[in-house]
């Protein structure tokens, strides 16, 4: 029988939202301290000679032990059997064959393509039950966990709850993102309920399982190798404003006793492996640390911009960064575009036409976002490389050149992400092949017409005016 406990209330932050029955601590980056039982936690020391209650002490190190302090991540658990009591590894790669860590083009079955392409919303199988891990798929990525550098865009779509079945990802970071349906998701380190609206990050190597309260959940993933999430530096901007420290929400210590059989699933380079034991891997009674899963609630984000002229660069969006190994170089971006005021003056209003360094990928959470395809829906996913040349149709592009610039509110009841990566990305056979696949369709932009010649006489007198030939003649 299970058995768990909670930090005594009014210890720490707490949310009585609805639908989330969780006590969080708040605080990006902190170092935490939780104890489900008080009085657990060792003082002045993290692995005394015998720990109260006869816990086993156990370290996990997020960074290696001689990182910065400033960049340092570990965190001391304190629980009742440690994670060495298991029966040893099997493969276990027919549990999903659609994941994929590495990516080159020698490998035959990943592609690149300068078309900018996007997925219409996986849907929820029903012919078969997945858990979480089990429907992942992977869309595209860059570099792997063996460089220790790179990233994986995936989608789930999930329909089974995992019972007594945990998860451990050795390879990277998961920012996960829920379209439809709440992630309950147990850690070691405590509960998150994680609802669309909200992201989740889960650390590499931490162990954790998905319960599906509302019967199936779908959405995207962003993973990241080598490197952790951190926040963005504001520079001029000053102390406060985009996603604010204390939005951030991680889990108090809560526990089972269960000494029933459990399996741990561990995902490395990119296969699954798995182990079993007879006991829960949720049986942590205290920790402390700064090496803790959290989420982070997309309404809070607070949204900066151009109250003159020229909206600013939709880096401006940021919620979580990622450092490449290049200086200045974002290994992966998150950025959200949700309802927000437009009052600048004098200026073209819509994202201007582009060709962007960075590789861009586009999910819709909710609502519709302006701009895009017919097919844009929640869950779907559009895809631009490197230098892929973007921006509005005809019609947005006149409306906009014309309309009367007042403030106005855009973007009302919508959330859209960026995934945005300095790197360039190969795309799985499954992507490239799978029946949700479409290409954009050149043809529409293909009424943005020359309209310069249609001012040709004014254009002859001006050149004429200022001792130059007309055109046609040495332009």
């Amino acid at each position: 029988m299970a058995t768990s406990a909670a930090t005594a209330a009014g210890a720490y932050a707490v949310k009585n939202r609805d639908k989330d029955p969780y006590t969080y601590q708040v605080g990006f980056g902190n170092g935490f301290a939780s104890e489900a039982i008080p009085g657990t936690l060792p003082i002045g020391q993290n692995s005394p000679q015998k720990v109260k209650y006869d816990l086993y002490a156990e370290g996990i190190n997020g960074t290696p032990f001689t990182t910065p302090r400033n960049d340092n991540q570990r965190t001391w658990f304190y629980r009742i059997r440690p994670s060495v009591s298991h029966d040893g590894f099997k493969k276990a790669f027919e549990r999903n064959e659609y994941l994929e860590a590495e990516f080159s083009l020698k490998n035959p079955k990943q592609h690149v393509t300068p078309t900018q392409l996007t997925w219409r919303p996986i849907e929820v199988p029903k012919d078969e039950k997945l858990n979480f891990f089990e429907s992942i798929k992977t869309i595209m990525g860059n570099g792997g966990p063996m460089q220790r550098e790179g990233l994986a865009i995936h989608v789930y779509a999930a329909n089974k709850s995992m019972d007594k079945t945990a998860f451990v990802n050795s390879d990277g970071d998961y920012l996960i993102v829920p379209v439809e349906g709440r992630l309950d998701i147990q850690t070691e380190l405590g509960k998150l309920m994680v609802r669309p609206g909200e992201i989740a990050v889960m650390q590499r190597g931490i162990k954790w399982k998905v319960v599906l309260p509302d019967g199936s959940a779908r959405g995207y993933i962003q993973e990241i190798f080598g490197s952790h999430y951190e926040l963005p530096e504001l520079g001029p901007l000053g102390a406060n404003g985009l996603a604010n420290v204390r939005d951030f929400e991680h889990p108090v210590a809560s526990f089972d006793i269960d000494q029933s059989p459990w399996e741990i699933v561990y995902k490395l380079g990119g296969k699954l492996f798995v182990c079993s034991q007879d006991h829960t891997p949720f049986d942590v009674v205290a920790w402390h640390g700064n090496y803790v899963p959290y989420k982070y609630d997309t309404e809070a984000f607070i949204i900066v911009g151009s109250i003159s002229k020229d909206h600013l660069d939709p880096s401006i969006f940021t919620v979580l960064t990622a450092r490449s190994k290049t200086p200045g170089a974002a290994l992966a971006d998150f950025a959200i575009f949700k309802g927000r005021w437009d009052v600048a003056t004098g200026t073209f209003r819509p994202p201007y036409f582009h060709r962007n360094t960075a590789s861009e990928v586009l999910g819709l959470v909710m609502g519709e976002y302006g701009g895009r395809s017919e097919d844009f829906k929640p869950g779907g996913l559009s895809y631009e490389t490197g230098f892929c040349p973007h921006g509005v149709d005809a019609n947005v592009h006149k409306a906009a050149s014309e309309m009367d610039l007042v403030p106005m509110r855009v973007n009302e009841g919508c959330l859209m992400i960026m995934f945005e990566t300095s790197m360039m990305l190969t795309i799985t056979d499954y992507a490239m092949n799978a029946p949700t696949r479409a290409e954009h369709v050149p043809g529409m932009w293909n009424a943005l017409a020359p309209n310069f010649l249609k001012h040709t006489d004014q254009i002859n007198a001006d050149l004429k005016a200022a001792g130059l030939p007309p055109l046609g003649q040495g332009q």
